[in-house]
């Protein structure tokens, strides 16, 4: 049987007094496996854990050996709490619009459908006109941190994890001027606004994207409410381009 892997929140390493976190990189112990790559030089065996481990919330089924810790980077704006980008996404006057007032202000009012979807999505099928930069993008580094959510991604059947795309700013800024009026978009599109069982509204890829757009001083922001998952499915105009 392959080798299990998933990533813990928030565990303290046992061997350090300081107040800083790192997430625990962890195997079943019927296997053998110690490391993932040369990163892991400084793998160190927390031993045998069983029902829960102090501070967390997640189960830990019996047999399963923590076997490393990676230390997280410090957290990015993109990361900040969800309650955080929705305060100041509606200070700054973010507005959400439906689907088919978004094709009209693409038409008559020379807004631009920033699709911050993954490439290869963008391309089986997206607005006519949209511009595609894409908020996260493939891990590409080869840090121990890199190699403990490769893992936990594979633990979800996941082989091609993401993280943030760090260049997302700059790309945009390449594209695109602060005073562009900007509909932003992807898949699901999320919303801010409150509901019964969601009073802060729902976190989207084109959210947070919004929210960092407006903290680098981009001032005529729009978010797609329904996301491009709705503008397909009210057959609204879209393209898609060859391989």
């Amino acid at each position: 049987m392959a080798a299990a892997a998933a990533a813990l929140p928030s565990i303290s390493s046992p061997t350090s007094s300081s107040s800083t976190t790192t997430t625990a990189f962890i195997h079943s112990s019927k296997t053998g496996a110690r490391a993932y790559g040369p990163s892991f030089s400084n793998v160190r065996s927390y031993g045998t854990l069983k029902g829960r481990l102090p501070n967390s919330h997640k189960a830990i089924p019996g047999g399963i050996k923590i076997l490393c810790a990676a230390t997280k980077p410090a957290k990015s704006p993109a990361e900040e709490e969800w309650k955080v980008k929705r305060e100041l996404l509606l200070q700054k006057k973010v507005r959400s619009v439906e689907v088919k007032e978004a094709l009209r202000l693409q038409k008559e009012n020379n807004f631009v459908i920033l699709d911050v979807r993954p490439e290869a999505e963008f391309k089986k099928g997206h607005a006519p006109g949209a511009i595609n930069v894409q908020i996260y993008r493939l891990i590409k580094e080869w840090t121990a941190w890199d190699i403990a959510r490769r893992a936990a991604f594979a633990f979800f059947g996941i082989f091609a994890g993401t993280e943030e795309n760090p260049e997302f700013i700059q790309t945009v800024d390449s594209k695109l001027g602060k005073d562009a009026k900007i509909i932003v978009a992807c898949s699901a599109g999320g919303t801010m606004k409150p509901s019964q069982n969601l009073p802060q509204g729902q976190q989207s890829r084109s959210l947070i994207a919004a929210y960092l757009l407006v903290l680098n001083g981009y001032k005529n922001v729009f978010h797609l409410e329904g996301g491009l998952y709705t503008w397909f499915k009210e057959g609204l105009p879209a393209e898609a381009e060859e391989e």
